[in-house]
Order: structure tokens, then C-alpha cells, then sequence
């Protein structure tokens, strides 16, 4: 059987299978269990794999590479517009061989087990952080209700705490100190495993020349770094650094019609985590450039005072984002002296 192109709709036990040939006609098409996909894949021998991104995919793509089959993996947004008729699995599958087949679609680059397990580290970073702000807030709702005020940062709640708990007249009952006293084992609790999951990053940095190299740049530390190379790897997937920014959503929403552009704010497509790493970052590298003389201080002022704060760094963010995917496209043509990015 003479299958070009083979597309699969993932999903946890049942596959739908979908061949084509070269001119595009169906050649193939059945349902395969998970613990015959392999087998399956192999007997057909198809030259392209192509599936949509999703959660399994980077784990079915190195499969599939190990036999020797390319794999092109396709953002689902960019699937749905090929779908005919009633969606179903069969339906799904034709449309990502129709999708992988045109000559002007982008795929996503296939991630290897080490990005994987960067990319885990951080989800489990933002998690364990929003539970504390979650807590935090919890708190701070509580003790609002007995007249005490904390402000929003952890630094702040840490020290005030202490306080509210020494304090045993009036509201402060010692059912009410004995809540706080839980909620705080609970916050202690969330603060190591952060600092655990910050040193795994830390270790991430210390073998990996290319997230040094990106660290260098002003607005890049080791959480945005480790972040980047975790979820783009290799850039070359995109043509120039602007492309990236687009796929970060840090360029301007585009709604033009008849001849007239009309650009709005910031698109945020894309991966939101990586969008605000890199404005933070942003953000305090502006905050430091006020009343320094040097030039590149000094440009920033200017950048501050023509767009305001908010435009300026997500202005500095883009930058940071198109020198990032010229350090990901060709690693070993900077060096981490370069000052020049």
C-alpha cells in the first residue's frame, strides 16, 4: 500500500487512522487500539506522520522518528478550518493530512524528553505559586474580617503575620490563632517545594550553555530562559525573530480592510507563561534604566517617555523575544561574552 502522508487523531486508547497518497486521494483509513499504533505505523511505512499538538504527541513523534518516519506536528487552530462536514475521529484525521499537505503551513518542532522535563518543572512552579497566592489571599480575607490589613506581596504577609498572631485580645481568639497557625505550616510547606522546583532550575542552567547564553541577555534570568528552551527548542521553525513575537502574541492585533490598517493592542496568542516572563522581565530592566547615562539606559527613557511604561516594555519583551530565536536558531554563533544581543 503506497501511503505518502499518514494522519492520526490521538487519543488515549482508540486512534483514528487516515492515509493518502501523493495526489492527496485516501488510501487508508481504520481505527487502531494504543498497543497497535506502533505495529500499525510500521507495517504501513508512510514517508510524513503528522498529527495535531497536543498532549501526547512530542512522545508518539520521537516513536515515530525512531523508525525513520518524518513527523509534523500541527498547531489544532490550524486543523479546524479543514474539517468537512460533522466533526468525528475519521473526519479529524482527514484534516490533518489535508492540513499537513499544504506547502505554507507551520508545525510545531517535536520535543525531546530533556524539554519535557523543563517544561514539567515550570508547570509545577506555577502551580505551587498560584496555590500560595491563593493562600495568601485566604488570609489576608481573614484577617481583613478582624480589622487586619496586609498588603498583597508574600514578603509583606511573612512579616505581618507574626504580628496578628502575638496579638491574643479582642478578635484574635486562639480558635482563630490555631487557623492561622495551620494555614502557615501550609504556606511553609508550599515555600520548599518552590525552593525545591528553583533548584531544579538552577540545575537545568548549570548544563545548558544554550540557556546561559540566553540569561545574558537584560530581562532574561534562569526561570525565562529554562521556559524558552523548554517550549521552543529549536527555532528554526520560525523565519525570523518577529514571527516568534507573534507566536508569543507580543505584536499588535491586526483588523485591516479595504486598503485601511487599523493595529490594536498586543494579540497574546500563544503561550501566556512565557508572554509574562519576558514582559516582567521587561519591566524591571526599565524600572533599573530610570536615571542611569549610559546609552542603552538612556534609549529606554526615551522609550518610556514616547510610549509609556506598559508599551515600553512589552516593546523591550519583543526585542528580547527576536534576540532569543536568533540565539535558538544558531547556538554556536554567539558567545556568552557577547554583549552586542
Amino acid at each position: 500500500m503506497d501511503i505518502d502522508i499518514l494522519g492520526i487523531d490521538l487519543a488515549k486508547r482508540v486512534f483514528q487512522l487516515h492515509g493518502a497518497d501523493r495526489g492527496g486521494s485516501a488510501k487508508y483509513g481504520a481505527k487502531v487500539m494504543r498497543a497497535e499504533l506502533l505495529t500499525i505505523v510500521r507495517k504501513l511505512a508512510p514517508r510524513i506522520v503528522a498529527m495535531e499538538a497536543c498532549s501526547s504527541a512530542h512522545y508518539w513523534g520521537r516513536r515515530f522518528k525512531e523508525l525513520g518516519i518524518e513527523v509534523r506536528l500541527i498547531s489544532p487552530q490550524y486543523v479546524s478550518p479543514f474539517v468537512k462536514t460533522n466533526k468525528n475521529d475519521a473526519n479529524d484525521a482527514a484534516a490533518i493530512v489535508e492540513a499537513a499537505s499544504r506547502p505554507t503551513m507551520r508545525f510545531v518542532p517535536v520535543k525531546s524528553v530533556e524539554q519535557q522535563d523543563m517544561r514539567a518543572v515550570h508547570r509545577v512552579r506555577e502551580l505551587l505559586v498560584h496555590q500560595r497566592t491563593a493562600l495568601i489571599n485566604q488570609v489576608r480575607g481573614l484577617l481583613g474580617e478582624r480589622g487586619v490589613i496586609i498588603a498583597q506581596t508574600p514578603a509583606a504577609f511573612k512579616r505581618a503575620v507574626p504580628v496578628a498572631l502575638a496579638q491574643c485580645e479582642g478578635d484574635m481568639t486562639s480558635t482563630f490563632q490555631a487557623i492561622l497557625i495551620e494555614l502557615l505550616e501550609q504556606m511553609r510547606f508550599l515555600e520548599e517545594r518552590i525552593t525545591r522546583t528553583n533548584q531544579w532550575i538552577a540545575a537545568f542552567m548549570k548544563h545548558s550553555v544554550l540557556c546561559q547564553k540566553i540569561q545574558a541577555i537584560d530581562g532574561v534570568g534562569p526561570i525565562t530562559a529554562t521556559a524558552m528552551v523548554a517550549a521552543v527548542g529549536d527555532a528554526k521553525e520560525f523565519k525570523n525573530g518577529r514571527h516568534l513575537s507573534a507566536w508569543l502574541g507580543l505584536v499588535p492585533r491586526q483588523y485591516s480592510s479595504g486598503g485601511k490598517s487599523r493595529l490594536q493592542g498586543i494579540s497574546k496568542r500563544g503561550d501566556t507563561y512565557l508572554r509574562t516572563l519576558l514582559i516582567h522581565g521587561a519591566r524591571v530592566v526599565l524600572r533599573y534604566a530610570i536615571g542611569k547615562a549610559d546609552a542603552r539606559s538612556r534609549w529606554l527613557q526615551d522609550l518610556i517617555a514616547r510610549r509609556g511604561y506598559n508599551r515600553a516594555a512589552v516593546a523591550l519583551a519583543n526585542k528580547n523575544a527576536r534576540v532569543i530565536q536568533v540565539l535558538l536558531s544558531h547556538p554556536d554563533s554567539y558567545r556568552l561574552s557577547d554583549r552586542s544581543v
